[in-house]
């Protein structure tokens, strides 16, 4: 597989950008829909009323066919295929406490069978609130380093992915963004597609931006 030619995002910060910042390619708040978004079931997906406007809501059960044991409720974005990327977004788990409540993030999307996601699950296990690789096969844990669980309430909480292609460096993020909850480092994918979703659970998001360099995916070998 080739690789795109990147700018370093070592300065990257959201937030007021600096000069030598790659540019921002996405803020999204919902208030006009979600026309930018690919769901896995458009019917499980709505924008709703949230507390400051509307937001992308993951409302009822969703368990379409996916060629591997992966997550079933997914939004990608359509039109931004990504190298180095930061993307941050608000979301809120809807759905009653249990040990495996979870909301996931995903990059590196190239189709339905390779992929990473980072599952944010309440609860740590080598199936739960780790990073992930779908390559052709089941999804196996990446993880360096993850916590103990991600706490989940009932409230927002706001999550970020910090992804330099290169180095093959995954940071993730959860409310405190000074200290990544989960990391991994791996190469396989070199760009990809982002998005949003669960594996099986509901919530929403809100807030969605997204700093990188639009790139071209390669041909796949």
């Amino acid at each position: 597989m080739k690789t795109l030619i990147r700018i370093p995002l070592a300065l990257f910060i959201l937030g007021a950008a600096r000069p030598d910042d790659p540019p921002e390619l996405l803020s999204e708040d919902f208030e006009k829909g979600a026309d930018r978004w690919e769901f896995s079931d458009p019917d499980a997906w709505k924008t709703a009323d949230g507390p400051t406007g509307k937001m992308l809501s993951l409302h009822k059960k969703t368990q379409p066919k996916t060629p591997h044991r992966s997550p079933f409720g997914v939004a990608l974005l359509k039109d931004l295929v990504l190298g180095d990327f930061v993307l941050e977004a608000r979301a809120q788990s809807s759905i009653k406490d249990y040990p495996h409540r979870d909301l996931c993030l995903f990059f590196g999307y190239q189709d339905a069978a390779h992929f990473y996601y980072s599952h944010l699950g309440k609860k740590t296990d080598d199936h739960a609130n780790q990073i992930f690789i779908v390559n052709g096969a089941d999804r196996k844990k990446i993880s360096t380093k993850t916590t103990e669980g991600t706490n989940w309430t009932d409230g927002w909480h706001t999550v970020k992915v910090v992804r330099k292609a290169a180095e093959g460096t995954i940071e993730v993020y959860w409310d405190d963004l000074k200290t990544p909850a989960q990391t991994a480092v791996d190469k396989t994918f070199a760009w990809g597609r982002v998005g949003l979703g669960s594996f099986d659970d509901l919530g929403n998001f809100d807030d969605v931006k997204l700093r990188g360099v639009k790139g071209v995916p390669p041909d796949r070998k």
